[in-house]
């Protein structure tokens, strides 16, 4: 039997209940609280022990109690520290708890708590805001090119909460409170556990779902551009990586290797042969990976057949088209929908076409690109998904999206499923959700966002991310500036958990208004000096990989901010410009155009020997150390030893 605590007044109910160790699910609603509601939780796990005690629910670490008016008010149930609680944003109204009617039954609602002086936040997705504290700023609980939503924080108070409602919406980190809003949902849900960082975000992949095993040829070096236009020049790029004697792993098909958007298929003009390039391609070691969207053209073969069985996204007013993209011959754009990811007839048929084609020629992995989906306009309001309204659920799209290639591929037998995707929800790293970093500049300004963007990825319960390497918007091989950033940017990357060169680099070409071509992008593209360079930090990667995966294992993210493994350092919290590759090895990558040194701060609790000098540092201060264009600033914790050196 489930130990909960109830507060009923009028027609407002709030049900608290115990759902994994030291963590409670928190249900507000009018008249009933629903069990079929769509979110990220799984089935709540075993009941821990939790009990009602002077009318608190107690959960391990965790205290939850509501005052006789209904505001609630979350502890820690060993020391009495609070939390976090309600605030009502008026004495009279409204309270902390808010619904305001939507039309049809649902309701626009609100959840305030307190502000809190020094309190921080980390996690909350992927934005390109360049910060890595959230405190302060007012965030769309939407997806966008780059802007992923993953409504879960950790906050520096010690607890962690996740919003369980895929709604579109915001969250406001304000000095005098923080406001948690969906546009439309039928109730209030929110899950809260106690603990330090690492705690956290265990506890949060438990009840959510943890990651799969990373595949190991994952691990290696992505080669990527915009784009490769055929079977044949792809295909002499990975000869050129075995001639050099450089390591490769994955190369990519990006898209227009299409006929029409939806057809799910080759163009049997430029890419002739399937199984012929992929078997080339694994006699070299090296996977194929696939660009697969959501969108259908009505050019398409599939068009008529989805349309016709409900398989396409439907609209509350207008036609169900969604954006204007290129296709076929004209240069016009064309009107196109996306399928419903939200409904399981629909993956289903969509990842059978793409077995069809692409799997039975022995692709195995997927780039899932413009899956927030990427609708022009963005009026996801409009939006009506198998799965409810899109104002109410239009978050869940890309993390469905994601499980249709990890359920359809594991019912073929594929046990390493992988899918690269630029959005993602709560709960996608469970199907196998590697996030990128969408179509970010080409700029230091940009690399220095990503690497606070990919640490709250990690803070978000990602642990698989990458990033564009050298930005994506252009960026000239033949440029002096542009080739030190893309050392720069390259030298970061080698240290993400995904390591892929990727962009759309000048001289570019476009169509309609979307990039269709683009210049060289490979390590030989950049001249001698940057090609010895990225060579070396090619080769480096390789001798981390087995260290790679034995850290993903540990349960924590590998891109790991330090305060994961220092929360007891004040300091560390603040760091947001080098983080831990696992638990070893510190990182500190170069942000600024001309450095050639640079500050790092080394965590209290350790000592740390720099890499390149041997030299030992005591840990709680900073220190300044070189690094030419050819090195980044590396510290080994402890008595760790890495093959970080050629000679190791």
């Amino acid at each position: 039997m489930t130990t909960a605590l109830t507060w009923r007044h009028g027609h407002d109910v709030l049900v608290a209940e115990p759902w994994g160790a030291d963590s409670v699910r928190v249900r507000a609603g009018r008249h009933r609280i629903a069990d079929d509601r769509p979110g990220a939780l799984l089935d709540r796990p075993a009941d821990p022990g939790a009990s009602i005690v002077d009318g608190a629910l107690v959960n391990g670490r965790l205290r939850v109690e509501v005052s006789a008016g209904g505001l609630l008010t979350a502890r820690r149930a060993d020391t009495g520290e609070e939390l976090l609680r309600e605030a009502p944003a008026h004495f009279w109204w409204p309270g902390p708890r808010h619904f305001e009617p939507a039309g049809a039954g649902g309701h626009r609602v609100e959840q305030r708590f307190a502000a809190y002086a020094g309190e921080r936040f980390y996690g909350l997705g992927q934005h390109s805001h360049g910060r890595f504290d959230q405190k302060g700023m007012v965030l769309e609980l939407q997806q966008r090119n780059g802007e992923v939503s993953i409504p879960f924080t950790v906050s520096s108070r010690g607890y962690g909460l996740l919003w369980n409602t895929p709604a579109v919406g915001r969250v406001e980190l304000a000095v005098n409170g923080t406001r948690w809003v969906a546009d439309r949902a039928p109730q209030i849900d929110y899950w809260l556990t106690a603990g330090e960082p690492a705690e956290i975000l265990r506890r949060y992949a438990e009840v959510t779902g943890p990651a799969p095993e990373l595949p190991a040829w994952a691990s290696g070096f992505w080669q990527s551009k915009l784009r490769y236009r055929g079977q044949a020049e792809l295909l002499e790029v990975a000869r050129e990586y075995r001639r050099r004697g450089l390591p490769l792993s994955v190369i990519v098909a990006d898209y227009l290797h299409w006929r029409h958007l939806g057809d799910w298929d080759w163009d049997g003009e430029d890419w002739p042969d399937g199984p012929a390039m992929v078997q080339e391609l694994r006699g070299l070691g090296v996977e194929l990976a696939v660009s697969v969207w959501p969108s259908v053209s009505p050019l398409s073969t599939n068009h008529a057949a989805m349309r016709d069985a409900g398989l396409l996204v439907a609209t509350d007013s207008g036609s169900g088209v969604h954006a204007e993209w290129p296709d076929g011959e004209t240069d016009a754009p064309i009107g196109v929908s996306f399928y419903d990811a939200t409904d399981p007839r629909a993956r289903e048929f969509l990842w059978a076409r793409v077995h069809e084609s692409y799997g039975k020629d022995g692709v195995r992995a997927f780039w899932l690109d413009a899956c927030e989906p990427e609708m022009r306009p963005g009026h996801f309001h409009n939006l009506s998904l198998a799965a409810g309204p899109g104002a109410e659920v239009a978050n869940l799209y890309p993390r469905e999206h994601a499980r249709g290639a990890f359920e359809y591929l594991g019912q073929q037998g594929e046990t390493e499923v992988l899918s690269l995707v630029r959005s993602a929800w709560a709960g996608s790293q469970r199907y196998g959700a590697a996030l990128w970093s969408g179509d970010i500049p080409a700029t230091f300004p940009a690399l220095r966002a990503s690497v606070r963007a990919g640490l709250n990825v990690a803070m978000s319960g990602i642990p698989w991310w990458t990033t564009d390497i050298g930005g994506f918007h252009g960026g000239d091989p033949d440029d002096p500036e542009y080739r030190e950033l893309l050392v720069r940017w390259f030298q970061f990357g080698a240290f993400c958990p995904l390591f892929r060169l990727h962009g759309h680099r000048e001289p570019r070409t476009d169509r309609a208004g979307v990039g269709v071509g683009g210049g060289p992008n490979e390590v030989w593209s950049y001249g001698d000096e940057a090609y010895a360079i990225l060579a070396a930090f090619l080769r480096l990667r390789e001798r981390l990989r087995p260290y790679l995966h034995e850290q993903l294992r540990s349960g924590l993210p590998l891109l790991r901010p330090l305060l994961v493994e220092f929360p007891s350092d004040a300091a560390a919290w603040d760091v947001d410009d080098a983080f831990l590759f696992g638990r070893d090895l510190l990182v500190a990558p170069v942000l600024y155009p001309g450095a050639r040194d640079r500050e790092v701060y080394l965590p209290a609790g350790a000592r740390w020997t720099h890499t390149d000098t041997g030299t030992t540092f005591p840990g709680g201060r900073t220190v300044t150390v070189d690094a030419p264009l050819a090195r980044i600033p590396l510290f080994l914790r402890d008595d760790a030893r890495l093959p970080v050196n050629q000679e190791d």
